[in-house]
């Protein structure tokens, strides 16, 4: 028989971190409110922290200054008849390892990550202060950066849980965008169903879950766009403790059919 699935997850909002900058102690400011809700404490094995990569970009310095860019005459002429900044327009085709789509003011494009996103995941919205004269890049390593996170959480509260680090993507067939992992560390991010039974004892044959991208989504209804809150912790979570990476969120090429 099929597992039962668990009766509730519960998604929480952590309070108190600061406005980021670069060069702060991300890991530590987390550890921070963390530790100030001790309802949440201890934490458990089945535990998730899910944190949005803007505060891991911010933290990092993943940040270009739009005052130090000179667009080339293909970012000018695309921002001029679409609307867009050409000097934003120049940084996601500076970060792009391939141009996937550049038409109807739509850029999309694949990442040094392996990620096919619109912009290159390039982002304006949110940046502090300097909104309108910066732009975040996506983090150098996502992976590396959950790492990170685990690890102070390990070494200040002993316990030793599963850290997503989440943006926003829009999909094909798909209006709207949704949030998914970026980067892992401790849990395998997708789970295989082929070869398993179905509630009637039909073999699924096709079936594999992006739980870490369902994480993440579910965190972000939580958390929402404007709160300022840039990190949830998910109790209860179904997931398979590993040390899975990102990469194996992405469609390897020969299976994309939008390549």
């Amino acid at each position: 028989m099929p597992a039962e699935p668990r009766t509730r997850l519960e998604i929480v909002p952590l309070d108190g971190i600061p406005e980021i900058e670069p060069g702060d102690d991300l890991a530590a400011r987390v550890c921070d409110a963390l530790g100030a809700r001790s309802d949440l404490l201890p934490l458990l094995e089945d535990d998730v922290l899910v944190v949005t990569q803007k505060v891991v970009s911010k933290a990092e310095g993943a940040i270009v200054d739009l005052t130090t860019i000179t667009p080339r005459p293909e970012a000018i002429a695309f921002g001029a008849a679409h609307d867009r900044d050409a000097r934003q327009v120049e940084v996601v085709l500076q970060q792009a390892r391939r141009v996937v789509r550049m038409a109807h003011g739509v850029l999309i494009t694949e990442t040094p990550h392996g990620f096919v996103c619109a912009n290159g995941g390039v982002d304006a919205s949110n940046v502090g202060p300097r909104s309108g004269d910066v732009v975040l890049l996506l983090p150098d390593d996502p992976d590396r950066s959950a790492a990170g996170i685990r690890t102070a959480i390990r070494e200040r509260f002993g316990a030793d849980i599963a850290v997503i680090v989440s943006d926003s993507f829009g999909r094909p067939w798909r209006n709207g965008i949704v949030d998914v992992a970026i980067g892992v560390s401790g849990l395998e991010p997708i789970e295989d169903l082929r070869g398993t039974p179905d509630h009637d004892g039909r073999m699924m044959r096709v079936t594999v879950r992006a739980v870490a991208d369902e994480l993440a989504s579910a965190a972000e209804l939580a958390l929402g766009k404007s709160t300022g809150k840039p990190a949830a912790l998910i109790r209860r979570a179904e997931i398979t403790r590993g040390e899975g990476s990102v990469g194996d969120l992405i469609m390897p090429a020969a299976n994309d059919l939008f390549r």
